[in-house]
């Protein structure tokens, strides 16, 4: 038996120069030997404080103490059942910034790969054909739940739970969300997500494609069929930089280039007839993870030459760590104190380069990194021949301006009280749509907060 605490058991992952020819996961997972081994190392705190610091109060303690003993089903269910999506989840979640975070072994940088260790399970499930088991009690009250993302999705889990008919809306021909158009394949393979997702269905929910609330039916309509909404409409509108030249043709959105590419299959074409321009060199302005998804999409269409332009440095890069180091592995160029002044484009309208500034670190701002401040007269122009702007993105206004009854805040997001209820009565509303820019375990965790909410006011409506 491994000794307890001891080195963290490494995850095999495909090669740089070998994944950067492919779209397949780049992490390779762990055998059942390693997983067991990696479980043993986990010293069982008595007060496990990676449970408290899980969105979703995974019993991670129990999970890992069956998965040491081999009772994969067993950790599986445990996992499930405070968590719709833990195969998705075990590899996205920031774990290096909450369960795995306050781990007392990652003082010594040998956290226990708890995230890995529930993509395992989860993935062992799905292959052995492993359910959740559970029997619904079914109540006559209707609920509608407004997108499909990872908050619609687990908010649709519990209210089914609770009983309730669910009719989820998702206004694109596929659900998922952002685990659908935003995060690439190699991070995330969509044949998971699809699995994931099917569970919707198998428990009951009715899941309505191609249905935008505002256009295809009304926001009314919805409030007079159901007892109570949920609204998840997430965060998918983009916002740029506001710099001249932002309308030449090759300068893209992160959301768009990812749309293309991942929901679209851009990477697949012509066998998917969604073309993508994607030059030689290619600037991707931000450092956060869309930033790198980017970066890592574009060397697998070809590009040659592909640049982080970041305003600080490295070190103040939001993107996860993990992230960070899979695309400098990849041949990914981090350039750091540089910031966009204009873009620049030829006499057909396609975009050749930008200008930049270069910049220097100042005092902390706000969000308690160094203030990036523009030197004068620093400029200097980088050829380029495509440029993604990932600087973010707010809740999209089409559904929002269609229900103008709904409170926003001075950022877009959707305003609502401690138990994640709207100034409408019977409305909840959860993830992106009222965080901004969050992670799939905080929508996750939103999703199962504003399901008991919904709970408790047709409780008390009875």
């Amino acid at each position: 038996m491994l000794e307890i605490g001891g080195k963290r058991i490494a995850m095999k992952e495909q090669r740089p120069k070998q994944r950067i020819r492919n779209f397949r996961s780049v992490p390779c997972g762990y055998t059942k030997e390693e997983v067991i081994a990696e479980a043993q190392r986990c010293i069982q705190c008595i007060h496990a404080p990676c449970e408290k610091m899980c969105p979703v109060q995974m019993e991670i303690k129990s999970m890992i103490r069956e998965i040491v003993e081999g009772n994969f089903k067993q950790a599986f269910l445990i996992a499930k059942k405070d968590n719709a999506i833990p195969a998705i989840c075990g590899r996205v979640c920031p774990q290096e910034e909450q369960c795995e975070g306050v781990c007392p072994l990652a003082q010594t940088g040998n956290g226990i790969n708890i995230g890995k260790l529930e993509a395992f399970i989860a993935d062992w499930a799905m292959e052995n054909g492993v359910k959740e088991e559970f029997h619904i009690k079914e109540r006559l009250e209707k609920v509608a739940v407004i997108g499909s993302g990872p908050a619609g999705i687990s908010c649709a889990v519990d209210l089914r739970r609770y009983g309730y008919q669910v009719t989820v809306f998702e206004a694109l021909h596929m659900a998922g969300g952002v685990l659908q158009y935003g995060i690439p394949a190699f991070r995330l393979p969509k044949n998971i997500v699809d699995y994931e997702i099917s569970y919707l269905t198998e428990i009951g929910a009715d899941l309505k494609l191609n249905h935008i609330v505002g256009q295809n039916i009304m926001f009314d309509e919805l409030r007079e069929k159901f007892s109570a909404i949920f609204i998840g409409t997430g965060a998918g509108a983009p916002q740029f930089l506001g710099i001249e030249g932002e309308r030449l043709k090759g300068l893209y959105s992160a959301n768009e280039f990812l749309f293309r590419t991942n929901l679209m299959k851009a990477y697949k074409f012509p066998e998917y007839d969604t073309p993508i321009v994607c030059g030689n060199a290619i600037g991707v302005i931000g450092a956060g993870n869309v930033a790198m998804d980017v970066a890592r999409c574009a060397l697998r269409l070809g590009a040659k030459d592909v640049y982080i332009l970041y305003r600080r440095t490295k070190r103040e890069a939001p993107a996860r760590a993990e992230e960070l180091q899979h695309a400098l592995e990849e041949g990914v160029e981090f350039m750091e104190l540089v910031n966009p002044k204009r873009a620049i484009g030829d006499k057909d309208g396609w975009v050749t380069a930008i200008e930049m500034f270069r910049m220097r670190l100042g005092e902390p701002d706000k969000s308690g990194r160094p203030r990036p401040i523009k030197i004068e007269g620093s400029e200097f122009i980088m050829k380029l021949d495509t440029v993604v702007e990932s600087l973010g993105t707010k809740p999209n206004r089409l559904f929002l301006d269609m229900t103008p009854e709904l409170e926003t805040t001075k950022w877009g997001t959707i305003k609502v009280d401690e138990d994640l209820m709207t100034k409408i009565e019977g409305v909840a509303a959860g993830g992106d749509a009222i965080r901004g820019n969050a992670t799939v375990i905080l929508a996750l965790g939103d999703g199962r907060k504003a399901a008991k909410s919904i709970h408790e006011y047709l409780l008390r409506r009875q």
